[in-house]
């Protein structure tokens, strides 16, 4: 389509390890000629050195009319991000709508156990104790619900338990606004600490995985490709990863998603969360390379040509995208689509599906998703990659849309640097872990909030109340 011919730079399969070597070659100044860079903070690092292009012509001049109407989807704070003295330096990445994590049971092994399927998060934990108790792996070694050191997973990572805090109507991790309109960390509030007094209940009544403070990402991993566990929280999109790697293993293990309290749940969703930037991707351009339209043109090709144009030569492009292959095996490792694309692709493939919507009127990417799932439903397509697209576009985005599951509210949080540190970051694993396996009592989260204010929260939580309030005058 366009004849780029690119040779990677970073041959990294660990996303810290990839963030290192960026840090690297910014320290030597001595960057690839196209670079993806994560956080707003390195990206003003190489504005302020002088190392990347000014691409506001190329925005201009080489992206489709499409491309500027998806960046303007999110309205303005996205591209302003990725701004500085009216310049535009990079291409920012785009994240639809995530929805809320889901529950992923073992639907069979409800079957097997003659259980009914839950309607509420009451009845689905009593599953997972039934799973256990029962012994639904049937040599001993059930697993309750599946949980990593890292509690909060956010929407980037697995086998977080964040479900529980928002049943608790917290939102951990997140600068929020509170009830009076200040601003608060949302993992210093009450809300956390009763989510977290109810994940040592799960604890203590071997719901929760009793051996999750050992676990490893590749340890969950291994658990439910042998078949041991039977219930982990994630994304609509955990049947691409990690359940697709299951799936190839067993076939027969039929991963059902569950969304309960729902009305929780959407008010959760309206908490106010700012978006300060310091976790997005930008795509830059290396100073004095001949070539910067090469981004504008690839996201153009690759997100509106190839996605929306239906264009039978861009065929081999969106059946890539439709079997779900890591996004990391693109040249640019982005994505830039409508703030609301999941729920429209879903929306449609369902509608065709239904043969409610002609086939003919499907995007390309959309008809590629499209006979993906009807290979799937018909049998004639039993590959992993078959099931993972249809359990996670049609099964998983279909529970969001029926509940009527709403964005989570933004709000832009510029020319702040709000990240947490990493000492407080530490404290707070720290403080939840022990917690939650009854190291500490519940109350022990108050000498945590106490103490993380102490150690620079209080002085971070202004700077980020001034900034809101300077940026609302």
């Amino acid at each position: 389509m366009l004849n780029i011919q690119n040779a990677d730079v970073f041959e990294l399969q660990d996303g810290n390890t990839y963030e290192e070597a960026v840090n690297v070659a910014i320290e030597d100044r001595d960057i690839p000629d196209v670079l993806v860079v994560k956080g707003r903070d390195n990206l003003l690092r190489l504005i302020e050195a002088g190392m990347i292009e000014d691409l506001t012509e190329t925005y201009e001049e080489c992206t489709t009319d499409t491309i500027k109407e998806m960046y303007d989807s999110y309205g303005d704070s996205l591209l302003q991000s990725a701004t500085v003295d009216g310049k535009l330096y990079a291409f920012p990445n785009t994240v639809i709508d995530d929805g809320a994590p889901l529950l992923w049971l073992r639907k069979d092994w409800i079957e097997k156990l003659g259980l009914k399927e839950p309607e509420t998060v009451e009845e689905a934990l009593e599953i997972v104790r039934a799973f256990v108790e029962q012994d639904a792996a049937g040599d001993g070694q059930t697993i309750g619900l599946a949980c990593s050191t890292d509690v909060i997973a956010g929407a980037d990572q697995t086998y977080g338990v964040d479900s529980a805090f928002i049943h608790a109507g917290a939102m951990p991790c997140h600068w929020i606004l509170d009830e009076s309109g200040d601003v608060v960390y949302g993992s210093v509030t009450q809300e956390t600490k009763e989510a977290l007094s109810k994940l040592r209940n799960l604890y203590e009544d071997g719901i929760l995985d009793q051996r999750f403070l050992l676990r490893k990402t590749e340890n969950i991993d291994n658990l439910l490709k042998t078949g041991h566990c039977g219930a982990i929280y994630g994304r609509w999109w955990a049947p691409n990863n990690p359940l697709s790697a299951a799936y190839s293993v067993d076939s027969n293990a039929e991963w059902k998603p569950y969304l309960l309290d729902k009305e929780q749940v959407n008010e959760t969703q309206k908490i106010s969360v700012f978006e300060s930037y310091d976790q997005w991707m930008y795509v830059v351009v290396r100073k004095g390379y001949e070539h910067p339209e090469i981004v504008a043109k690839y996201v153009s090709a690759i997100f509106d040509q190839s996605r929306y144009a239906n264009d039978s030569a861009a065929r081999e492009v969106n059946d890539y995208f439709s079997i779900n292959v890591d996004p990391t095996a693109r040249p640019l490792n982005i994505n830039v689509d409508y703030e609301d694309a999941l729920y429209r692709t879903t929306e449609h493939i369902q509608a065709a599906l239904d043969k409610t919507l002609d086939v003919s009127e499907l995007s390309g990417l959309e008809k590629s998703y499209f006979n993906t799932c009807k290979s799937y439903l018909s049998g004639q397509l039993t590959t992993a990659n078959g099931w993972a697209a249809y359990a996670s576009r049609i099964q998983a985005v279909g529970e969001l849309q029926k509940a009527g599951i709403t964005s989570t509210s933004t709000l832009p949080l510029e020319n702040v640097n709000a990240e947490i540190p990493q000492e407080l970051q530490e404290l707070e694993q720290e403080a939840f872990l022990q917690i939650i396996s009854g190291e500490k009592p519940v109350d022990y989260f108050d000498t945590f909030v106490a103490e993380w204010y102490a150690n620079g929260g209080k002085a971070l939580t202004e700077r980020v109340q001034n900034a809101y309030e300077s940026g609302k005058n």
